[in-house]
C-alpha cells in the first residue's frame, strides 16, 4: 500500500520536513499519526497525496511512484484516496447531498448511482435527516461529517484525514475517531494525524507513526516495533 524508503522532504526555504523515512503500510490498516504541531506529520500526508513529492529517497503510493514527472499518473491515483483536510471546503449555496456527489464527479459513476452512495454514506455518519440541507446551515460537526462523507462515498482504499479533531471537544472528537475508524476494512486503509493522543489510549488495533523532528517511529500494542 504505502512503501517508502529513505525518504526525506526539504522545502524551499530549508526547512526539513521529514528525514531519512522508512514505512510499509499494508492494505486494511489503521493507522494513527502522532506528534506535535511541526513535527512532520501534515508533510507525510501532502507526500502521500501527492501534494508534495521527495528530495530524497524513493516513496511508492498503491504501487504509483511518487515523483514529480508522473503528476498525470498521480492525478488519476487520487481517484482511490478520500482526503479530510482540516478546512472542510464545502461549496457553499449547496446541499449536503451535492457536496458528497461533488466528490465523484470525475468517476464517470452514473448520476442514479452516485446519489445513491452520497445518501447511504450520509445516512452511515449520521446526516441522513440532513441530506438535503444547505450546508451553511450545518454545524461545525455535522459539517465535518459531511466532508468525511464526501471523502469516504467512493470508496477510496485510502483515507487521509489530517488533524480531524482539531475543533471538537473530548467526546465529540472520540466519535469522529469511531467514526473514521468504522470504514477501514480488508480493501480500506484508515490514517489519521492528531496530536491529542490520548485520545487514542486505547486503541490497540491501531499502528501509531510516531513523528518527531521529522523523524518516524512505528508502535504496536504500545511496543515500538
Amino acid at each position: 500500500m504505502i512503501k517508502a524508503r529513505n525518504v526525506s522532504l526539504v522545502y524551499r526555504d530549508g526547512t526539513v520536513a521529514l528525514q531519512n523515512i522508512n514505512l510499509d503500510l499494508q492494505l486494511g490498516g489503521l493507522y494513527y499519526v502522532i506528534g506535535p504541531s511541526g513535527s512532520g506529520k501534515t508533510s507525510l500526508m501532502k507526500l502521500l497525496i501527492g501534494m508534495e513529492f521527495p528530495t530524497a529517497g524513493f516513496l511508492e503510493v498503491m504501487g504509483q511512484p511518487m515523483r514529480k514527472r508522473e503528476t498525470a499518473k498521480i492525478r488519476k491515483l487520487r481517484r482511490d484516496i478520500g482526503p479530510v483536510f482540516q478546512e472542510f471546503k464545502l461549496i457553499s449555496g449547496r446541499t449536503a447531498i451535492e457536496n458528497v456527489m461533488m466528490g465523484m464527479r470525475f468517476l464517470n459513476i452514473p448520476l442514479n448511482k452516485a446519489k445513491e452512495l452520497a445518501k447511504n454514506t450520509l445516512s452511515r455518519v449520521g446526516l441522513e435527516h440532513k441530506t438535503y440541507t444547505l450546508v451553511d446551515r450545518l454545524s461545525y460537526g455535522e459539517a465535518q461529517r459531511v466532508a468525511i462523507a464526501r471523502a469516504v462515498a467512493r470508496r477510496p482504499a485510502l483515507i487521509l484525514a489530517d488533524e480531524p479533531t482539531g475543533n471538537l471537544d473530548h467526546d465529540n472528537a472520540v466519535k469522529i475517531f469511531t467514526l473514521l475508524e468504522s470504514f477501514k476494512d480488508k480493501n480500506t486503509t484508515v490514517m489519521i494525524t492528531t496530536h491529542a493522543t490520548h485520545l487514542i489510549d486505547d486503541c490497540r488495533t491501531a499502528t501509531i507513526l510516531r513523528v518527531e523532528k521529522g523523524k518516524i517511529s512505528i508502535e504496536r500494542g504500545g511496543e515500538r516495533i
